[in-house]
């Protein structure tokens, strides 16, 4: 059984130790998205180091505080290397009281969304507390396609996204006791729009909780969302993958 972890961050410090190590040790694809030009730089020298490896390139709404329009010219030379298939991860926090203000947040947004038109790629989207101006925005780019990372949105918000062709990235959190919004909107996902996703170094699932996350525990994401559909985890992996590369066009 092969699976695809669709995002997971091993550009972070946690992983300085035994990045390459753990990476080896999955057997599957992974998709490190970056969350400021540096860490976007890392994610595309591990793509080029693994075969399994690919990279999204983005700055990360908490990490924009410093964006000037050069970052979108770094980043358009990233996008362009071979192994890079996504934006992101870009989006809008409004969780954090320090977060760089929310209308310099929206900029940036928009400007990498309208980079990713430019360049015909899709998108990793963060939306955290701001599902309302996250939806406002994408209306703005009809012509986008990608997934709401480890989405938090209303079953509402999800329709309206799926009717629109996005896709929906489930993390560890829909393993979670308190996960009641996770699992009704999972359950009327379709399932080929179904994405899974670690965000390792974080949000590890059950049994996991508490400990570093890394790739090898999709499969427990696999197990919850293939028993919520009334598959077999074997199958849902089978469809997952299929889902993910579809949306970000690996062969």
């Amino acid at each position: 059984m092969t699976l695809f972890d669709t995002h997971a961050h091993y550009d972070d410090e946690a992983f300085d130790a035994d990045r390459d190590a753990v990476l080896t040790a999955f057997d599957g694809l992974v998709i490190d998205p970056g969350c400021t030009l540096e860490s976007s730089r890392t994610a595309v020298a591990l793509a080029a180091r693994h075969p399994h490896v690919y990279a999204a390139v983005g700055i990360h709404p908490e990490n924009c505080g410093d964006y000037v329009p050069e970052h979108l010219d770094a980043l358009r030379r990233l996008a362009r290397q071979p192994k890079v298939v996504a934006i992101g991860e870009i989006g809008l926090d409004y969780y954090w009281a320090e977060n760089p203000p929310r209308q310099f947040q929206q900029q940036v947004f928009r400007a990498q969304l309208a980079l990713a038109l430019e360049l015909a790629l899709p998108v990793i989207i963060h939306d955290r507390e701001a599902h309302g101006d996250s939806l406002a925005i994408m209306k703005e780019f009809p012509g986008l396609r990608g997934v709401f990372h480890c989405y938090s949105g209303s079953a509402e918000m999800a329709r309206e996204l799926l009717d629109s062709g996005w896709y929906l990235g489930f993390d560890g959190p829909v393993t979670y006791k308190n996960a009641r919004k996770a699992l009704e909107v999972a359950e009327m996902a379709p399932a080929d729009r179904i994405l899974i996703e670690t965000d390792s170094p974080y949000l590890s699932p059950v049994p996991m909780r508490g400990k570093r996350n890394d790739s090898r525990n999709v499969i427990y994401i696999a197990e919850k969302l293939a028993q919520i559909k009334g598959m077999t985890t074997e199958e849902m992996a089978e469809l997952t993958m299929a889902n993910g590369k579809r949306l970000f066009g690996i062969r």
